[in-house]
Parts: C-alpha cells; sequence; structure tokens
C-alpha cells in the first residue's frame, strides 16, 4: 500500500492507497509546529489501524511539506513507525512537468503534487487548478504538460481571521454559503464578503488566464482544497477532486 502526506499551514491530511493504486482513506489533523515524531508516527499508525487497514502492508511514502519546519519530523517518523523512508517533493526530484517558473525552488511542493496529480488525471488538457486551502493558490498547466505558474490569495479562513484579528469590533464568523447576498447584519454582511469576494476574485483570476494564457480557448477548471466544496453548486469547476494532491503524490512515486 502507499501512503500519502500533505502537510498545510492550517492542516495535515493523509491517503491511503491500495495495491490496485485506488484511494482507499482520507484522513486529517490540525497542523502543529512542535509536533514531535512520536506523535506523528503513532498518529498515522493508529488512524490507519482504526481505519480496518494494515500500516505494516505500507511499503512507499511521498509527502509534500509547505511546513519545512515539520520535515524532519516527518522523515522520523515514517523511518522509525513505518520502516519507509520518506519521498518529499523538492527540488530535483522528477515530476513529469516543465516547470516554466523564473525559480522553481519557489514553488510550493503542494502547488507541484497538485498540478502532477490533474495532469494525470486529465491528460492531454489545458487545465487550470484551484487550490482552496489556507490561501487559494489558482494554477496553470498546458495540454503539454508545463507548468506556468499561477496566482496566490488569501483564503476564506484567513480572511475571515484577518478581519476579525484587524479591527476592534468585527467578529469571527462561520464559514458557510450566505443566503442571499445583501446582508442585513454584521454577521451576514461579512460571510457575503469573503463568500462573493472569494468567488468573484476565483472567476476573475481564471477568466484573465484563460484569456492572456489560453487565448480565449476555456480550458478545464478543478477544484480542490478543503474549501471548494462550499462553491459546487456555483458551476464554477468542471469538476471537484479533494484528493488531488494525494493522487500527485502517487503518481511522484511512480515517477521516482
Amino acid at each position: 500500500m502507499i501512503l500519502t502526506i500533505d502537510v498545510g499551514n492550517t492542516t495535515i491530511s493523509g491517503g491511503l492507497f491500495d495495491e490496485n493504486g485506488k484511494n482507499v482513506l482520507i484522513f486529517r489533523r490540525s497542523t502543529s509546529r512542535d509536533l514531535s515524531s512520536d506523535e506523528a508516527g503513532l498518529f498515522f499508525r493508529n488512524v490507519i489501524e482504526l481505519n480496518g487497514f494494515d500500516y505494516t502492508s505500507i511499503k512507499k511514502i511521498a509527502c509534500c511539506s509547505v511546513v519545512p519546519s515539520l520535515n524532519y519530523s516527518l522523515a522520523s517518523a515514517f523511518k522509525k513507525y513505518f520502516n519507509t523512508e520518506c519521498l518529499f517533493v523538492q527540488a530535483g526530484i522528477k515530476t513529469g512537468l516543465k516547470l516554466k517558473y523564473s525559480n522553481p525552488k519557489e514553488i510550493g511542493a503542494d502547488r507541484i503534487a497538485a498540478a502532477i496529480g490533474a495532469s494525470s488525471l486529465y491528460d492531454g488538457k489545458n487545465l487550470i487548478v484551484v487550490d482552496m486551502g489556507t490561501a487559494t493558490t489558482i494554477d496553470i498547466i498546458t495540454k503539454d504538460k508545463e507548468y506556468l505558474g499561477g496566482a496566490i490569495l488569501p483564503g476564506i479562513k484567513m480572511s475571515s481571521s484577518s478581519l476579525a484579528s484587524g479591527t476592534a469590533k468585527l467578529p469571527t464568523v462561520e464559514i458557510v454559503k450566505p443566503e442571499r447576498s445583501c446582508g442585513t447584519s454584521t454577521v451576514e454582511a461579512i460571510q457575503s464578503g469573503i463568500y462573493f469576494g472569494q468567488l468573484g476574485a476565483v472567476k476573475e483570476i481564471t477568466s484573465l488566464f484563460t484569456n492572456d494564457v489560453f487565448n480565449g480557448e476555456k480550458p478545464y477548471l478543478i477544484g480542490t482544497g478543503g474549501f471548494s466544496r462550499l462553491y459546487e453548486n456555483e458551476k464554477l469547476f468542471d469538476s471537484i477532486v479533494p484528493e488531488l494532491v494525494h493522487i500527485g503524490l502517487k503518481k511522484v512515486l511512480e515517477l521516482n
């Protein structure tokens, strides 16, 4: 079996793939900057066992991390508790993509993994991947497997937290789709601004990419990340693939 780990600023998610390459489990925990190797190893082992799988059958592990301070603990955890060396997405590994970026080392490992996953699922198509996590990243992958870069903007939760922490009177609100665009209370107004503001930003940026990069030819638009499901009824995405990064990590193991 294959274990894939996506370390984000807010959440660590894990994916488990069986011998046939089928994704059989996705699990999550909050990201802790002081996570020890023992805490990590026991957590991964226990959650896999509690879901009815044998952790000793895991022979390959891949990880993408945007929290470098945790990488040593994670590598140690996989070595100690799974007796397996973890492959980290970093400079020098095979990706199957042509990275058309001024400095490829700057690209977030999660962006690379999502791009790999998208190109493996939708081979031969021009793609835009919108990953709605702590930050919202919007990336372009051409049908020739060229990663061209994209845009990064504050994510939904970050926007909400910034309003609450940066003002004296605005509260923290539940992140939901508003019933109407015009909020009739402060809470509703914040929810409207965050939800429709993010929707409008993604629509505008992807429209610019369509015109500027693809000369008006509509690319295939993929949504992923924790908040992408919030927009599943907005006809924003051609498909939503929550496990996209994990599919990319599995592909990385095949390529390397």
